[in-house]
């Protein structure tokens, strides 16, 4: 039988989605503001750091929950130092003091996600199916929020690099392929 059940899983996909939705949000809809701009300045830690840290301590906790069942008052300080660690997480990509550039970006979390399912991968293998597999769907966004973060530098490095070859030659050399036969390219 597989502990803990459905209340485990909505556990553990709340868990998820404040990891991978609201900690976003929360860092997107404060760092405009001077006073939150500077904290998150302060507490971005280094990227590596940032990821290391977080997969490190993402799978402790979501291992010792399955390991060793502790009281509740144990769990509650877990998450929180989990959501703690989140923020972290989230800060070198979303904070106002981005260290990382937008292909580092992408790559952070494209190389983040799959990390972070490992350690539910083994909590599935060690019986509790509910709570792993709900933990895998909540942090299901973050590989959104990578693709959507993807498709705007690629829409940023075309729309540049359109405005330069108008630039150098012209709209009409925009579409080579719409030229008239017997026309000449300019150089």
């Amino acid at each position: 039988m597989t502990p803990g059940g459905w209340p485990d899983a909505l556990a553990m996909g709340a868990l998820g989605l404040a990891l991978s939705v609201l900690l976003p949000a929360l860092i997107l809809g404060t760092r405009a503001g001077p006073a939150w701009a500077r904290l998150w300045q302060r507490l971005c830690p280094p990227a590596g750091a940032a990821l290391g840290g977080f997969v490190v301590l993402h799978a402790a906790v979501a291992l010792g929950n399955c390991v060793l069942m502790p009281g509740t008052g144990v769990r509650i300080v877990l998450h929180a130092a989990l959501l703690v660690g989140g923020l972290l997480f989230w800060l070198p990509v979303l904070g106002p003091a981005r260290r990382l550039s937008e292909p580092g970006r992408c790559l952070y979390l494209f190389v983040g996600a799959p990390l972070l399912d490992i350690p539910m991968v083994a909590v599935i293998a060690l019986g509790h199916h509910y709570g792993g597999l709900g933990m895998i769907v909540g942090m299901l966004p973050m590989g959104v929020a990578a693709a959507a973060l993807t498709w705007r530098w690629i829409s940023a490095e075309e729309r540049a690099h359109q405005g330069r070859e108008t630039a150098l030659h012209g709209p009409a050399d925009r579409f080579p392929l719409a030229r008239q036969p017997g026309t000449a390219r300019r150089p």
